[in-house]
């Protein structure tokens, strides 16, 4: 079974496994640290249009058998030039088999297609899966990393992003089942995962 990328919206409910499962990690992890639903909260701080082309965000959902098995997002950070990530998800029957890696590299080259040169992150100081992730992939952490992660609330990460030579799109425009699914009335954007 091969996996495949489709470009949508927040909206869409092919993500709503992504917005149930963050809903909960936030929830579990850092409970005490918000009022009660507080996770839920958080996954409703950003409007949906704000992960959309039109906004200088996008959103991606990585599909295997037409589920949604990992995702993320983007949307403009401080400068037409800079891109924040968001809900860079794995679902958990996947995890450790290297999808938020390829969620990652496809947020990275999509955030170069669309015109960004560097890309901006927090990650929350209960998620040493993502600080590795993010490490492992270039990202330079913005925190004294030898204080212990729970000395910040967020932990913010940079990365300059390089084009690479040779290396095209196999991103195909495909009409979504219905425009309402997009939640935006636009066409998803489908790329074969390698």
């Amino acid at each position: 079974m091969s996996d495949s990328f489709i470009y949508t919206s927040p909206a869409d409910p092919l993500a709503r496994p992504l917005i149930d499962e963050l809903s909960h990690e936030y929830e579990s992890r850092y409970g005490e640290f918000y009022d009660r639903e507080g996770g839920q909260r958080e996954m409703e701080k950003y409007p949906p249009e704000l992960f959309t082309p039109e906004h200088g965000g996008s959103f991606v959902l990585l599909l295997r058998g037409g589920q949604a098995i990992g995702g993320g997002a983007f949307k403009r950070h401080s400068d037409a030039h800079t891109a924040e990530l968001k809900r860079v998800w794995t679902h958990s029957a996947h995890r450790r088999h290297g999808v938020a890696a390829k969620v990652l590299l496809e947020l990275e080259a999509q955030a170069l297609r669309q015109g960004y040169a560097r890309l901006y992150l927090t990650t929350g100081f209960r998620q040493p899966e993502a600080v590795g992730l993010y490490l492992g992939h270039g990202y330079t952490a913005l925190f004294d990393t030898s204080l212990p992660h729970e000395t910040y609330r967020h932990l913010p990460f940079e990365k300059t992003l390089r084009a690479v030579e040779g290396l095209e799109s196999t991103a195909t425009l495909t009409a979504p089942a219905t425009p309402q699914a997009l939640g935006v009335g636009r066409a998803a954007v489908v790329a074969q995962a390698a």
